[in-house]
C-alpha cells in the first residue's frame, strides 16, 4: 500500500460513501503484491484459495 497511514476502516468508510449498501466490501485486507499469470492477470482463483474460499 503507498500510503502507509490508510486502514481498513478508512477504506470501508469511503465506500459506504460513494457505493450502494451491498458493494461496501465487508474485509479489505492488504498485500504488497498479487498472484499473476504468466500473462501478467491476477489469478483470483489462488486469492480465493488462500483465504480458505476454495
Amino acid at each position: 500500500r503507498k500510503d502507509p497511514a490508510l486502514s481498513e476502516r478508512d477504506i470501508i468508510e469511503h465506500s459506504r460513501k460513494s457505493l450502494a449498501g451491498y458493494k461496501v466490501p465487508k474485509h479489505v485486507y492488504f498485500r504488497s503484491e498479487l498472484p499473476k499469470s504468466n500473462v501478467g492477470k491476477i489469478l483470483r482463483k489462488a486469492l480465493r484459495e488462500e483465504l480458505g474460499r476454495a
